[in-house]
């Protein structure tokens, strides 16, 4: 058995298989369980080391050719894998909860799968056409049968879709980048039409708009997985550039432009999020604000980028699941998500009101809160090369705060005689319930991440340096 095979073939085939065979609970069951047996084989046996189990040698191979081109996932690929199928598994079996159908999980398999495939892709330039594939499938996901797509969905589309040849010709340069150094001229357009290129895939501004659009038109919960899983593939995609081009690391303006481009996401997420009336797109700006601190660690110039950026990641997807499985919950009795439609729900659904305001939280870096201790670490570096940067990012949480406490007021707005009401289900309860205890677990114990984390920066050698 090759790496590739277990991890890229394997959840794409019981995806296909599930879109075609089952129906009901059945999906969440074997899509969790599915994503859940991945991710411990990732952490328990290495790839390409051999194992005895009693007589029996196991050794899983690191890669396959696929059409002349290598798929290839390595010992150090272990850990990351044990978390990107740790996270699905979370929002898999969050499924019958959500209420959504056997379509999320099917195609959310597929997708992860295919995400995966594009970090293991060698060369590394045709991981842009797998994350296409990837934005491709995310339309069914997020687009019911017979509805007509909403303008979030095209311009999403749309977007992925002019980011995939950008990245494709500017790899073109970037080779000529490497033979010619003293080039200035071919440096700097590569360096324009890669910036130009991640743009479209990060949804750096101005180019967000589709996802509060997408967040009023689609299913919450298959929008979340959507702001999940592409970011955060398409950071480790973006890491894999900055490690494997020297200059591109090493130039200043390009760090510059970096954090001004997270920075402006940060403030400008933040400040939206806090003046909207629409609970739904309020997740939306969150999560652009989120993106837009990701993307400024990544122009941090120090050697703990990679540490900062996962212990940043793996709560980012707890968050985001707990938050968009509440959402879905209260979309299915208030139908809208506008202020005026969930006024005084928080005594009719107090656990989903509960979580989805612990998330909130959370993501602006409230303390106990799982999204504390990556903050932490973000001003420590930050308040180290510039306090005026330090408190922009604060103002951007202070705006998601504003944020939380409205919706708050809006949920508890009811009349005293009104009595409190549990219409959630115990498997809603439950799975919220696990959400937000990892959520404490994670401010209160960051440490528990350390085993996942210790070893990533073998992944991105150059990197940090």
């Amino acid at each position: 058995m090759s790496a590739p095979l277990l991890w890229i073939a394997t959840p794409f085939i019981v995806g296909v298989l599930g879109l075609l065979l089952l129906r009901e609970r059945l999906p969440a069951l074997i899509g969790g369980g599915t994503a859940a047996i991945l991710a411990l084989i990732a952490l328990i046996i290495p790839i390409d080391t051999a194992m005895l189990l009693g007589s029996l040698s196991l050794k899983i191979s690191p890669s396959i050719q696929f059409f002349g081109r290598s798929f290839a996932l390595n010992t150090a690929d272990g850990p990351l894998l044990a978390i990107i199928y740790g996270l699905a598994a979370l929002w898999f079996f969050g499924a019958e909860a959500s209420g959504t159908t056997n379509r999320f999980v099917s195609l959310g398999l597929m997708i992860v799968a295919l995400l995966t495939a594009s970090i293991a892709v060698e060369p590394f330039l045709y991981a842009a056409l797998l994350l296409e594939m990837a934005a491709m499938l995310v339309i069914p996901l997020v687009v019911s049968p017979h509805q007509k797509p909403g303008r979030g969905a095209v311009r999403f589309l749309i977007y992925q879709t002019i980011a995939m040849p950008v990245i494709l010709f500017s790899g073109w340069m970037l080779a000529g980048v490497e033979a010619s150094p003293g080039d200035i001229g071919t440096t700097t357009q590569a360096g324009t039409m890669l910036g130009l290129g991640f743009a479209f895939l990060l949804a750096i501004f101005p180019l967000y708009n589709w996802i509060p659009m997408l967040m009023e038109d689609a299913s919450p919960y298959a929008t979340g997985f959507l702001l999940w899983a592409l970011p955060t593939f398409t950071i480790i995609f973006a890491l894999g550039f900055l490690d494997r081009y020297a200059w591109l690391r090493t130039s200043s303006q390009l760090s510059s432009a970096i954090q001004f481009a997270g920075l402006f996401m940060v403030i400008s997420g933040g400040v939206f999020a806090s003046v909207q009336r629409h609970i739904g797109r309020i997740l939306g700006y969150a999560a652009i604000t989120e993106i837009g601190l990701i993307i400024l660690i990544i122009g941090i110039r120090s050697s703990e980028i990679v540490n900062i950026l996962f212990i940043t990641l793996i709560p980012r997807g707890l968050e985001l699941t707990v938050w968009a499985l509440a959402l879905s919950i209260i979309k299915r009795r208030a139908y809208s998500l506008r202020f005026g439609d969930v006024r005084g729900l928080a005594r009719s659904y107090p656990v989903a009101v509960g979580a989805l305001f612990l998330a909130h939280l959370s993501m602006t870096g409230f303390p106990l809160l799982a999204g504390f201790p990556p903050r932490l670490a973000v001003w420590q570096e930050l308040a180290g090369q510039s306090l005026i940067t330090s408190f922009w990012v604060f103002l951007g949480m202070l705006g998601l705060l504003v944020a939380a406490i409205r919706t708050l007021a809006v949920f508890v707005m009811v009349d005293e005689d009104k009595k409190w009401e549990w219409n959630e289900s115990w498997v809603q309860m439950t799975m919220l319930g696990l959400g937000v205890i990892g959520l404490f677990i994670l401010g209160m114990f960051p440490q528990a991440l350390q085993p996942f984390i210790q070893n990533l920066s073998a992944l991105f050698e150059h990197l940090g340096q």
